[in-house]
């Protein structure tokens, strides 16, 4: 299994953004590419919520999401039992050494799993090998860097420098969705698709639900365990950042702006 370090962990606070995800608002890049008859891997599935979506999509095929975790892996497990799927399956996984055969999928999906991995091409590569020729590599990743958000507030700023450092220490990229393209280009992909989506939070619902996820993450998440460790901030700052999430939740011309860089790449 892979030794990286995954920045976030899953306390409920990350979980809760993560059972938020859905074709809808996280893939629909790749939604004209599902076929019914499908055969799709999901790495780095989480708690399946994307998974599941593709499954109701592709009722003749098959869905296999995977993860390094086994709490999460037993998450998406329950989570899919309601929809009594036949062709939705999880299990344990490590994207560097898929245990699969080559050519074995037709689409390979990841969402917001290369920004966590110290050696996103040799996923890539690996991810190339087990889908089919003609077969799909579908990636999309957040840019950290990019965000923006309104009104400003320095206590925002930091945050930001903080976590750029704390993805740096564990030899990650934050910023990882303007590398897409020139990650995929050296795993010699027969032709690369390259789009780009956002999510946007300015509704006071989003504002509270976007702002209050990354209060509690600042405070309680492995984030926060990894800040301190590191000596990158003290506990007296992240109470301030923490702040700073809730007050830009409540105001009301707050704005803030996730960019995702996406692909689709042909093998």
């Amino acid at each position: 299994m892979s030794d990286d370090i995954y920045v976030h962990g899953h306390h409920e606070s990350v979980l809760r953004s993560h059972t938020w995800r859905t074709i809808e608002n996280s893939a629909k890049y790749l939604e004209q590419h599902l076929e019914d008859n499908s055969i799709l891997l999901d790495i780095g599935c989480g708690p399946g919520t994307i998974t599941i979506d593709f499954a109701k999509r592709i009722r003749k095929g098959t869905v296999l999401g995977i993860d390094i975790s086994d709490e999460i892996i037993n998450k998406a497990r329950t989570a899919s039992e309601e929809f009594d799927f036949d062709n939705c399956s999880f299990d344990t996984g490590d994207t560097y050494h898929l245990d699969f055969a080559d050519n074995t999928f037709d689409i390979v999906h990841a969402h917001q799993l290369l920004q966590h991995l110290t050696d996103p091409i040799a996923a890539i590569k690996e991810m190339k090998r087990v889908v089919r020729p003609g077969g799909i590599v579908a990636l999309r990743d957040a840019d950290y860097g990019g965000m923006i958000w309104a009104p400003t507030d320095q206590k925002l700023n930091q945050w930001m420098d903080l976590y750029q450092q704390m993805t740096k220490k564990n030899n990650v990229t934050a910023n990882a969705g303007r590398h897409l393209f020139s990650w995929v280009s050296q795993a010699s992909f027969s032709s690369v698709e390259v789009t780009s989506s956002t999510w946007t939070f300015a509704t006071p619902d989003t504002r509270q639900w976007w702002g209050g996820l990354w209060a509690e993450r600042i405070q309680k998440s492995t984030f926060s365990d990894q800040v301190l460790q590191h000596n990158l901030a003290t506990q007296g700052l992240l109470d301030d950042l923490s702040k700073a999430f809730k007050k830009w939740a409540e105001q009301p011309d707050g704005f803030f702006l996730v960019p995702h860089g996406e692909i689709i790449a042909i093998k």
